[in-house]
């Protein structure tokens, strides 16, 4: 958000206009003077750019973002009626910004409600808030100003936020780049799971087909020894022992 040149603009060099300067060239604007519509654009996008700050857009592209204020900013002064009397910034705000969030939305990667979206604007809205009375801006802070659970406040900044690539760096020195796939692990697939996972299929395979049969029934399909008996042809009782023979075998061939 400290960035200078957004869109081969360099926005630390924006004119700033007075009241008085934005009044009268909306005038010339609203005339079809196109010299005078160009000056007005470049004079409020230092009201594009306050706007903009407000979304921490951390992977999105500020430029883009900017773009789409640029956009909203545009047809404010396309639809702005000078004989209202009101501000020109007053009506612009709510364009400029519908404008972003119309963006933010419709850019993201994964399809979320409006109304998700919506809350989590407004949670941004309610940390602006915090800060700016100098307040740490907590979840529960967010929360109790917003008279909502913190719950809410989580899963609404969670549906904003973006993906974040596996192959992104997470620390670098002396050219060794560590990434954030190295940090992963899975403890279902480690050489220890993969080994015991193969030591458990040649043990199965020295037992006989009926006890094989009776430990994929009772632990692959989840059947009773009552619904096993009926099915293998042989008392409850016999499938009970059969079972348990089957799993010491099983114990004392991997261990």
């Amino acid at each position: 958000m400290r960035k200078v040149e957004i869109c081969g603009v360099d926005t630390s060099g924006l004119p700033k206009l007075t009241q008085k300067e934005n009044e009268a060239l909306i005038l010339r604007v609203k005339a079809g003077d196109k010299r005078a519509r160009e000056q007005f654009i470049v004079g409020n996008m230092r009201l594009v750019l306050s706007l903009v700050k407000r979304f921490r857009v951390k992977h999105l592209g500020l430029d883009d973002v900017f773009q789409a204020g640029c956009v909203g900013l545009i047809k404010a002064i396309d639809n702005f009626d000078v004989s209202v009397g009101v501000k020109f910034s007053t009506y612009a705000v709510p364009m400029i910004m519908g404008e972003i969030k119309r963006y933010l939305r419709d850019g993201n990667s994964l399809r979320v409600s409006r109304s998700i979206r919506d809350t989590a604007y407004k949670v941004l809205k309610a940390r602006e808030e915090i800060e700016r009375r100098d307040e740490e801006a907590t979840i529960e802070n967010i929360a109790r100003e917003m008279h909502v659970a913190a719950s809410e406040v989580v899963y609404a900044l969670d549906a904003i936020s973006d993906p974040v690539s596996l192959y992104e760096p997470v620390y670098n020195k002396g050219g060794d780049t560590l990434l954030l796939m190295d940090q992963l692990c899975d403890d279902k697939c480690s050489d220890e799971r993969w080994t015991e996972h193969v030591a458990l299929g040649e043990a199965f395979s020295k037992l006989g087909e009926r006890e094989k049969k009776i430990l994929y029934l009772r632990y692959y399909e989840g059947k009773t020894q009552t619904e096993i008996s009926g099915e293998v042809g042989i008392s409850q009782a016999q499938v009970s022992r059969l079972e348990k023979t089957a799993l010491q075998n099983l114990k004392f061939s991997i261990s």
